[in-house]
């Protein structure tokens, strides 16, 4: 008997030692990760007190890069260079692309949501996945089946309910209501299916809750100052991580009846941008289902973001609606803004300058992605002089960059689409000026497929409704994500547009 309590008290020994050696070893290793700074811009991020001044983690950010000289700042406690240069931009993503990947560090934080998704990859993956997409998304074919969906969508569902909230005086989501328009067009554009054909065991309500509760705690681990953490709770399955595994699985049943519908209708022939995947990867379902939650990710959350923040500013400034009913009216003579078809055709949105300008120039202020992460492989230096050591993060920041003086002028945080007109045209400026879409070799291929959709839906619904926002003075704050949300939602009263007639 005293033997065998003494080999437990010895095997308790043990364990404790070894458990303490362990914690002992993950501290070390946290600490020389992740040195604890006592600088103001880490004390200020550790205690959350830069939100006693700023509405938004954003904000403070661009002040803090407003304030550099360089353009360029430090957060040490998560081992983070943060930057608004153009210059270190351009050096990123063009000059030493190689040098500046996703990075495996980044990738582990994303990897149970976006898998071997193309987000979420770099190397031979990333190549095979892009040529696939370019070649769909190159396609006349694809882009033109691409429109014909947008248009209908905006036909059966967007115009009605617009018209009758508008009879009705009801009030409605409008972030709720893009991302739902955006869910269904990316459901026919990337899947070829509609949402009805679904088989599942669950509302689309629940499965878009689990989408923004995975982005969501996805994108905290990317602000986590101590990663061990989360990698913690994630080898124990709880807390937060539980909630992110429970979310996740749910996203996954949706993506593996994706691929079962889309399989059981056939690929072979189809437009849709998953056919074509699957004619080139049949069997494989997890690389298919990465590929489903890629296309969900930009199709429905990005666009709608995109679409959601411009009728937000568009509310606050009428001088601008008014200006683009004007040209919508001149250039389709009457008919989209009179609702007699709804939607204009892909020929009069090319001639819509200034409604692209306006478009523009709400991703400037509001961009879909506020900021990227890339981590430098060896050792370098960013022209504004900013020394980065190996396996540092280095994060450009597209929502910073648009509220710089040094970039955009005095006039940087005002909404005036006239910045990017010259002699009643569109002119684009450099993209690593304006990285909303990425920029060099990882520029998003899905951009022009984007904003021909983000402005078929504007031109639309601004040729024949107004919204008033409730709260519309508000300070816009956004929740943690992967792609820019506002807390609360964007709530507003529809109303019928007065009609304009085309000029003589």
């Amino acid at each position: 008997m005293e033997a065998v309590m003494a080999s437990t008290h010895l095997a308790i020994l043990f364990f404790s030692f070894a458990a303490g050696f362990v914690l002992f070893s993950l501290l070390l290793l946290l600490l020389r990760k992740r040195p604890w700074c006592s600088c103001r811009v880490c004390r200020a991020y550790l205690s959350s007190s830069w939100a006693a001044d700023f509405d938004n983690l954003c904000d403070w950010f661009a002040h803090l890069l407003r304030e550099s000289p360089t353009g360029t700042i430090h957060v040490h406690v998560l081992g983070n260079t943060i930057t608004a240069n153009p210059a270190n931009v351009e050096y990123m993503l063009k000059t030493r692309f190689d040098n500046f990947p996703k990075g495996k560090p980044f990738s582990a934080i994303l990897g149970d949501l976006l898998g071997h998704g193309i987000f979420n990859v770099d190397g031979d993956e990333w190549r095979f996945q892009r040529k696939m997409a370019s070649l769909a998304l190159g396609s006349v074919a694809v882009r033109s089946y691409a429109s014909g969906i947008v248009a209908e969508e905006i036909n059966r569902c967007l115009l009605p309910l617009f018209s009758s909230a508008s009879v009705d005086g009801d009030f409605l989501d409008l972030q709720d209501v893009f991302r739902r328009f955006a869910f269904e067009t990316i459901c026919r554009i990337s899947f070829g299916l509609d949402r009805g054909c679904l088989e599942l065991s669950m509302s689309m309500a629940q499965f878009a809750a689990a989408f923004d509760t995975a982005s969501l705690l996805s994108a905290r681990r990317g602000t986590a100052a101590t990663p061990i953490i989360w990698k913690l709770k994630r080898l124990l399955n709880v807390g937060s991580e539980k909630e992110l595994k429970k979310a996740i699985g749910l996203i996954n049943t949706l993506a593996e009846e994706v691929i079962r519908q889309r399989r059981k209708l056939g690929y072979a022939s189809s437009h849709d941008l998953l056919s074509r995947f699957m004619a080139s990867m049949e069997n494989d379902d997890k690389y298919l289902r990465d590929i489903v939650i890629s296309f969900l990710l930009a199709g429905r959350d990005a666009v709608s973001s995109g679409i959601t923040t411009f009728f937000l500013l568009l509310s606050r400034h009428p001088r601008v609606a008014a200006r683009m009913r004007e040209e919508i009216a001149a250039v389709t003579k009457g008919g989209a803004a009179a609702g007699e078809e709804g939607v204009a055709s892909y020929e009069q949105l090319k001639e819509m300058h200034y409604v692209h300008a306006a478009i523009y120039e709400s991703m400037r202020l509001f961009p879909p992605v506020q900021f990227d992460s890339k981590f430098c492989v060896e050792d370098d230096v960013l022209p504004d002089g900013t020394f980065v050591s190996q396996n540092t993060r280095v994060t450009y920041h597209p929502y910073a960059m648009g509220r710089m003086e040094s970039i955009w002028g005095a006039d940087c945080s005002e909404f005036k689409p006239e910045r990017w007109l010259r002699g009643g045209e569109f002119a684009m400026e450099s993209l690593f000026k304006y990285p909303v879409f990425q920029a060099g070799q990882r520029v998003c291929l899905g951009k022009e497929m984007a904003l021909v959709e983000m402005k078929t839906v504007i031109v639309a619904v601004v040729g024949q409704f107004d919204f008033e926002l409730v709260d519309g003075g508000r300070p816009v704050k956004f929740v943690p994500g992967l792609t820019a949300t506002i807390g609360g939602g964007v709530r507003a009263r529809v109303r019928r547009a007065a009609p304009r007639l085309p000029p003589c």
